[in-house]
């Protein structure tokens, strides 16, 4: 069942990409801090740092989209593009890697971001995503956490935190402009516990605490997907996958099936904000009962 899911996962993704327009993809920006932006487009969300030298992108979405990312940064600041951080190694968080590095941007991410990219992924299915070239993969790695500081005055922390969405996860936190970026962490719907490579309910529930013990009331949070959100935000977005890998926990103790998992009803309260794009209940409830010890 396992493998049928992110089979199905993986051709739907593939499907995706290739019906997109990408003429049609406008890549829009939005200030947060006087040296800090998230910007949008078709793909993960991307965080955007100034520095006194150079720029800092979080993220690159889809390799057809570097060109106009790039045009949208050069339309907030005239310092080169120096460096790119990965928050993980999916498609539309990375896609864009190997144009960025053309481009003269050093790859930054956690080590097992590079071991996903540079190695076959999704075995078992009948479609397999192969290697990525050597150009698409990070040039710095780095396996708890690293400080780039980009002035005198700013920094930056990336922090890899317990495997959840996939066990390269990272956020990536600003504290002088009280901005982080959560990377799909923290998204706008269901969350996607990425069981193939790595990911886990239980970190991701440990990576909600964390995170809620960085950040405060005024902080911005770059979501994954979805519109910038506030600690309000996270906090309802943690009790509801605790309370979800709570229930289904307590089901799965009890001898249930996943089936029968699946017919309970246990996300219902929450169906209408959170079931929607990628990842529904029934996908969620299988991820969740999966992974949950």
């Amino acid at each position: 069942m396992k493998k049928i899911l992110f089979g199905l996962m993986l051709c739907v993704g593939l499907l995706t990409q290739a019906q997109r327009n990408w003429d049609a993809v406008e890549i829009t920006s939005e200030r947060l801090a006087d040296n800090l932006y998230v910007l949008y487009g078709s793909g993960g969300n991307m965080g955007l740092a100034i520095g006194d030298q150079f720029a800092y992108l979080i993220d690159d979405q889809f390799a057809p989209l570097s060109d106009k990312i790039l045009g949208a940064i050069r339309a907030l600041t005239d310092k080169p593009l120096r460096y790119v951080v990965n928050t993980h190694w999916h498609g539309d968080h990375a896609g864009g890697n190997a144009p960025m590095a053309q481009q003269g941007a050093t790859l930054i991410a956690h080590e097992n971001v590079r071991k996903r990219m540079g190695s076959v992924q999704w075995a078992g299915t009948d479609r397999e995503t192969q290697p990525a070239p050597f150009e698409a993969l990070s040039r710095i790695t780095f396996n708890e956490e690293m400080t780039v500081y980009l002035d005198a005055g700013h920094s930056m922390h990336i922090m890899h935190v317990n495997p959840s969405h996939t066990d390269g996860d990272s956020y990536v936190y600003f504290p002088e402009a009280n901005v982080i970026h959560m990377g799909d962490n923290f998204i706008s719907g269901y969350p996607f516990i990425d069981i193939a490579s790595g990911g886990d309910i239980d970190g991701l529930v440990q990576n909600m605490n964390m995170a809620l013990f960085i950040v405060d009331d005024q902080t911005k949070i770059i979501r994954g997907h979805g519109g910038v959100a506030g600690r309000a935000e996270l906090q309802a977005f943690r009790d509801m996958i605790d309370t979800i890998r709570m229930r289904v926990k307590q089901a799965k103790d009890a001898g249930k099936t996943l089936e029968e998992v699946q017919q309970m009803g246990l996300t219902s309260e929450w169906d209408a904000q959170y079931d929607k794009g990628f990842i529904n209940a029934q996908r969620l409830l299988e991820a969740v009962y999966s992974s949950v010890d």
